[in-house]
């Protein structure tokens, strides 16, 4: 079994990060993911809880399979419904009997205005997202999963997904997307919302964990310090946003060319659903306004 290493991680190879938690490493990299998505399986006895197994991949769940060296699958947890952390729940729990457990389904979360927002304007979205994902059993903000030497704390943390969850052990706690220490999350509405990804930044904050594990990426050993920029972070952004349309009313993606203009052409797409997160967010406190309603299509101004 290797040790945790940030520089070269390997598909398939089991590395135990300490506190009774090994890490599998999908073989998904790409722009958005790093290195692949972190599969972490939690418990050293008989019975242990996989948390996001991954994209749909064979040679991921065989690798998932082999690590669990006899012990059983208790549960099988997963953070949010998109394809590279959600698809592979139900071969996992086909193979080994455990029940699949979430917040809900790929909708499951949003707010009320995100509802409004889908059905009233043409918000596109949908990036990624596992739309047949449901789980076995719904979790509850502040449930508990337990198993042999450990238990788990469901954490509802919505902004980078609806029904996303963050999972406590201890002072262990695995984010998913919402904190990774690589990148800040992709907020894509109306399955995004950053008005509750700044809340839920907040809640982290006030858990006072010691230790991230996220959804990709190396552990983030300073929690409380990554939080505190991913913060700052979205806080600039929002004034770039405002400054950018001093001059004149722009759409998403003007703004967008605006301000990012030291990114690959890969991730702009990426950045104009950030960039309309934060307008439909400062419309929201009537900071800015949309014509005819937010959409990625309209056309926005100061108020």
């Amino acid at each position: 079994m290797a040790q945790e290493s940030a520089l070269s991680p390997q598909p398939g190879v089991v590395v135990d990060l300490g506190g009774g938690v090994r890490r599998v490493l999908a073989p998904n990299p790409s722009p958005m993911t790093l290195h692949g998505t972190n599969t972490y399986l939690v418990g050293t006895g008989g019975s242990v809880a996989v948390i996001d197994p991954g994209p749909d991949d064979p040679a991921h769940l065989d690798a998932v399979l082999a690590a669990l060296d006899g012990a059983r699958v208790s549960h099988i947890l997963v953070t949010h419904a998109h394809r590279d952390h959600a698809p592979l729940a139900r071969p996992l729990s086909r193979a080994t009997g455990a029940p699949v457990l979430a917040f809900g389904d790929a909708r499951a979360g949003r707010s009320d205005r995100m509802i409004a927002l889908a059905g009233a304007a043409a918000l596109a979205g949908g990036e990624g997202v596992d739309a047949d994902f449901a789980p076995d059993t719904t979790l509850a903000d502040g449930s508990e999963v337990a198993g042999e030497g450990w238990t788990l704390t469901a954490l509802w943390t919505p902004g980078h997904m609806g029904n996303h969850m963050c999972f406590a052990l201890g002072e262990t706690v695995f984010t998913g997307d919402h904190v990774m220490g690589w990148a800040s999350s992709l907020v894509s509405p109306p399955d995004g919302d950053l008005t509750d990804f700044m809340e839920s930044c907040a809640r982290l904050a006030r858990h006072s964990a010691r230790r991230f594990l996220p959804g990709h990426g190396a552990p983030v050993e300073d929690p409380a310090q990554r939080l505190d920029w991913l913060v700052r972070h979205r806080r600039a952004r929002e004034v770039q946003i405002l400054d950018a349309l001093a001059p004149a009313p722009a759409t998403a993606a003007a703004l967008t060319a605006r301000i990012y203009t030291d990114i690959a052409a890969a991730l702009l797409p990426a950045a104009e659903r950030n960039v309309l997160a934060h307008l439909i967010d400062l419309e929201a406190r009537s900071r800015v306004r949309a014509t005819p309603h937010p959409s990625p299509a309209a056309i926005w101004r100061r108020a």
